[in-house]
């Protein structure tokens, strides 16, 4: 990996989180997006896209904004129910590493180094659902396992504001259940 690599690794967040991950060879028969895994991906981007528009109507007309907040959150109930049902099919939550860039998991499969790899990733508990392209870079003894270290190829601005929002609301969790008092003192 040259250094420029490692910096522009660097420069992204980087969390443990536990989400659901499907992980294929591009080109393998069961590549194809389910309808609820494409469905769950398209409401993100459309949550994605309208925010501008939001914004824009909150400046001219308070009332309407928090209607069409308040419909958002419906929508946002609504996929939540539809990624319960999509976490079924794609297999349970399973602890990861995520950054805007990359991905680092354990599986039992070891991928040679520079294998692409089709990752659909349910974000939780949003239920944000991404299919995003990934190359193996590295491999790394954990006491857990073996862990397989990625970084993510083409990604859509999109992607990559979804993963962003996500990993920096997962961050003020938790320095807000940190900054708790202990309810056993």
């Amino acid at each position: 990996m040259s250094t420029q690599d490692t910096e522009d690794r660097r420069e992204y967040y980087r969390i443990d989180d536990q989400i659901a991950l499907q992980i294929r060879l591009p080109g393998s028969q069961k590549e194809e997006d389910s309808l609820l895994f494409s469905l769950l991906g398209d409401l993100h981007l459309l949550e994605y896209e309208a925010q501008p528009l939001l914004r824009s109507v909150s400046e001219s007309d308070r009332a309407l904004s928090s209607y069409l907040k308040m419909i958002n959150k419906r929508i946002d109930l609504l996929g939540q129910v539809l990624a319960h049902n999509l976490l079924e099919a794609i297999g349970p939550p399973r602890q990861v590493s995520l950054s805007e860039s990359s991905l680092a998991f354990i599986d039992e499969t070891t991928y040679p180094l520079g294998t692409l790899l089709s990752l659909k990733i349910v974000l939780l508990p949003q239920g944000f659902g991404l299919h995003v392209d990934a190359r193996v870079i590295e491999h790394r003894d954990t006491a857990s396992g073996r862990q397989t270290v990625t970084v993510f190829e083409n990604l859509s601005d999109a992607t990559r504001q979804i993963l962003a929002r996500h990993i920096l609301h997962k961050q003020a969790l938790q320095r807000r259940l940190a900054l708790q008092p202990s309810h056993s003192e």
